[in-house]
């Protein structure tokens, strides 16, 4: 098709390589692309045209919310960028959000409203890949995954239809949308049911000492921890310019509640090592960290690692995730407690993989040159794979591989086979395939 031709079909703004704003368009959160085609949908009616130009021409689909994901370091195929829908609109406690909005916004106009959603941890994070991949929240205990809170959509189907679905309309690709990441459609509008919430109570605690020991003393305290209080434990070295070096503990209570909030934490701050840097009641937006942008002078270095959803944290696994980190100077370990409302979800009710699942964790080692050899890599690798073996299933979201395949590694197999039926009814010919891919049964 021409490039005037596709300019008349397509409508939104359609930029091409050498156009004025290429590499603008084809930057993403974490480097810069090379799309063939980058589409700046304006409305719905956009999203359906370049929605069926890709498909008669047989292109993949890139879908743009936040830009977070490592698909966008894929070359060639059609991104589509939904930034400009993201509008946000409340009723009552149902929030209508658009497929292009980021989590920051979001929760600023919630904010205004008295209300809030287990989100994203950053700014700019987008509402749409979060949602779909799941959602492992700050308030992830309290009110379970994003996509927990999710109760509609608005879907672009691969034919270019639009689909008003709810669980009661379409209850299977409800259940697959949450947790089943975007192969069977290109969301262009959430409906949430939010939750009341003035402020949370955050606290940034330091620790120096034996990681084992405060990783034992974490899973004992939150085994019978208040739902509302949600923990993530992070160690980072000092090249890792998200975070600051060295090893801190967060803590969010969803809702003001201080005094309760200060009884749940004590028997962490009476653990030898563990320090109070911050503590306080805040509005929630203010919780949510803002992550620098890609920058081409210093690009971010491989990642040789992996997560996995662990059903127990016991000895052995802590033991094996402080020794990652300690093996690979240049490593990070993080991890997020789960279970309570994250739990309550019965396994069959959504996509995400391990409901049973109490600690979400996190480990890898930067792939910086001088540093990780080959041996040195191959090591690495097989001491994750020792460690993600102990696990339920991997959250995709936090997977930065764009091999073919690796969605058989983040669902058990019963999962897969329903994902997999889903994919036949709404996008039998794999038209949505630039992500962690489900094949049509």
């Amino acid at each position: 098709m021409a490039n005037d031709d596709i300019n008349a079909a397509l409508g939104g703004v359609v930029i091409r390589p050498g156009d004025p704003d290429w590499d603008a368009a084809r930057r993403f959160h974490s480097g810069i692309g090379e799309p063939a085609l980058v589409i700046r949908a304006a409305s719905v009616d956009n999203v359906r045209s370049a929605v069926r130009y890709a498909a008669a021409e047989g292109v993949e689909v890139l879908v743009r919310s936040g830009g977070h994901s490592a698909w966008g370091s894929v070359p060639g195929g059609l991104t589509l960028d939904l930034a400009a829908l993201a509008d946000v609109a409340v009723e009552g406690t149902r929030v209508s959000i658009g497929g292009g909005a980021h989590w920051g916004a979001v929760a600023a106009v919630l904010a205004s409203h008295g209300l809030g959603i287990s989100s994203g941890d950053t700014t700019s994070v987008g509402v749409g890949g979060l949602t779909l991949g799941g959602g492992i929240g700050l308030m992830v205990r309290a009110w379970g995954l994003a996509c927990d809170q999710l109760v509609g959509v608005q879907l672009v189907t691969a034919e270019g239809d639009v689909v008003e679905a709810t669980d009661a309309t379409h209850p299977e690709l409800m259940w697959a949308l949450r947790g089943g990441g975007g192969n069977f459609g290109v969301v262009t509008r959430f409906d949430f049911e939010a939750h009341p919430l003035r402020a949370v109570f955050a606290a940034e605690l330091g620790f120096e000492g034996d990681a084992r020991q405060v990783l034992r003393a974490l899973r004992d305290i939150m085994t019978d921890a208040p739902r509302e209080l949600t923990v993530t434990y992070m160690d980072v070295p000092p090249m890792d310019p998200s975070a600051p070096p060295g090893s801190s503990i967060g803590a969010v209570w969803a809702g003001d509640g201080e005094t309760r909030a200060r009884e749940a934490l004590a028997p962490l701050l009476a653990v030898p090592g563990v320090v109070e840097r911050d503590l306080g009641v805040r509005p929630y937006p203010d919780v949510l960290l803002e992550q620098p942008e890609f920058d081409p002078e210093t690009p971010m270095p491989g990642f040789v690692g992996g997560n996995t959803l662990l059903r127990v944290l016991d000895d052995a696994a802590i033991e094996r995730l402080v020794a990652f980190r300690e093996s690979n100077p240049a490593s990070v370990l993080f991890l997020r407690s789960l279970g309570g409302a994250y739990g309550d979800v019965p396994q069959e009710k959504s996509a995400f993989p391990a409901r049973d699942a109490t600690w979400f964790a996190m480990a890898g080692a930067f792939d910086v040159p001088g540093m990780l050899d080959a041996a040195a890599r191959t090591r690495a690798l097989g001491d994750w794979n020792e460690i993600e073996s102990l696990g339920g299933g991997v959250y995709g979201n936090f997977t930065t591989s764009t091999e073919p395949g690796w969605a058989e590694r983040m669902y058990p197999r019963v999962t897969m086979a329903r994902l997999a039926a889903v994919k036949r009814e709404w996008d039998p010919q794999n038209v949505f395939r630039r992500n962690h891919n489900v094949l049509p049964a």
